[in-house]
């Protein structure tokens, strides 16, 4: 039996998962959570009561938080595309990046959106600025790291560009990428030809009008 995955194709962390799952074609059933699939909801709830996705569930059994599902992924569904390097140290480089991606670069966009969401005596005007000059200080890291390197950790793709993908595509739309960081621009923008990332992106674009910030005429 293939997994189940519930997830959302406009979520920066369902794409991490998604991403992962279509670079080695693994096949899975997908439990779209919205409107058309109301029971999907009350099914997560009973996994996961924080009610957070993606959760994958593989025979009965909940994995819970994207980069845990990719890991599981790896052991599990193993493919032609190493995510999890064998290397135990290049695997521990791998994963510090995935955690950069998501902490520094995916919860500051993340927290910029959610507060547009807020009613508008509610919103955290310092926690927003203090978002943004995070993203600032992570690009401008991230410009340097990638000055020689194809993809996050060197030629080989991983977990650590599945979650830089939604990372640096939705963090540009926030806090557009400035020219003086060529690198991480370039980097964006081989991820965004990415086969895998190509098809997350035309499966999350009819939902752009539901970005709370506007989601720019690009991409």
């Amino acid at each position: 039996m293939q997994p189940i995955l519930y997830a959302h194709p406009f979520a920066s962390y369902c794409w991490k998962v998604l991403i992962a799952l279509y670079e080695n074609h693994t096949p899975f059933t997908y439990r779209t959570l919205g409107p058309d699939d109301p029971q999907a909801a009350v099914e997560l709830q009973a996994l996961w009561p924080l009610k957070k996705f993606p959760v994958l569930v593989d025979e009965g059994r909940p994995v819970i938080e994207s980069s845990v599902i990719i890991e599981y992924l790896h052991l599990r569904f193993p493919g032609p595309v190493r995510l999890i390097p064998s290397d135990p140290q290049a695997a521990l480089e791998v994963r510090f990046l995935d955690r950069c991606f998501d902490n520094y670069i995916m919860n500051p966009m993340s927290k910029v959106v959610t507060n547009q969401i807020r009613p508008e005596n509610q919103r955290d005007t310092y926690g927003v600025e203090e978002a943004r000059t995070t993203l600032q200080t992570a690009y401008e890291w991230l410009d340097a790291l990638m000055a020689n390197r194809t993809w996050a950790t060197g030629n080989s793709f991983t977990m650590a560009d599945c979650a830089a993908a939604p990372s640096l595509f939705y963090a540009d739309w926030v806090l557009p990428i400035a020219e003086r960081f060529a690198h991480v621009r370039a980097y964006r923008s081989r991820l965004l030809a990415r086969p895998s990332v190509v098809r997350t992106v035309e499966e999350a674009r009819p939902f752009r009008p539901f970005f709370p910030l506007g989601a720019p005429d690009r991409d």
